[in-house]
């Protein structure tokens, strides 16, 4: 990145003072990095549980985030993962209970990983939603 985005310039900041925000904008205008870098200043990486818990509509995003959030935080040891289906719940829940910052995931799985207790949201405190129009318009409301 050489300058900011114009989303960027006016979303980082909010995020990072703990408002809530709420972002639109066209496609590759650097939203998620927005929203990564939001959530990297704000994490405590000396406690290795979910602060953080990103919810996309598809497995594809998710994974594409993850990839964002990893690349982004890579220096300052962010722990990342991505609970999507399609992969092994066994996988998802040991790699959960060794600890991680961050979990972008979908509806579906984070939900599961919930129920089954192998993702604990008490100490979360950030929360996006991306493409949150899409995820209504495909029947993710009630979970």
């Amino acid at each position: 990145f050489e300058k900011p985005s114009a989303i960027q310039q006016r979303g980082i900041v909010p995020f990072c003072q703990g408002l809530d925000v709420i972002q639109q904008a066209q496609s590759g205008t650097g939203k998620t990095a927005t929203f990564c870098s939001g959530i990297l200043q704000q994490l405590d990486y000396e406690l290795v549980q979910c602060q953080a818990l990103v919810l996309a509509p598809t497995r594809e995003l998710a994974q594409q985030i993850e990839k964002v959030m990893r690349a982004l935080g890579d220096y300052l040891g962010v722990k990342v993962h991505a609970c999507v289906g399609g992969t092994s719940v066994r996988e998802d829940q040991r790699i959960l209970q060794t600890g991680v910052h961050t979990v972008v995931g979908t509806p579906g799985r984070v939900f599961d990983m919930l129920r089954r207790q192998s993702l604990r949201a008490d100490c979360i405190k950030m929360f996006v939603l991306d493409e949150a129009d899409e995820m209504l318009s495909r029947g993710f409301k009630d979970q």
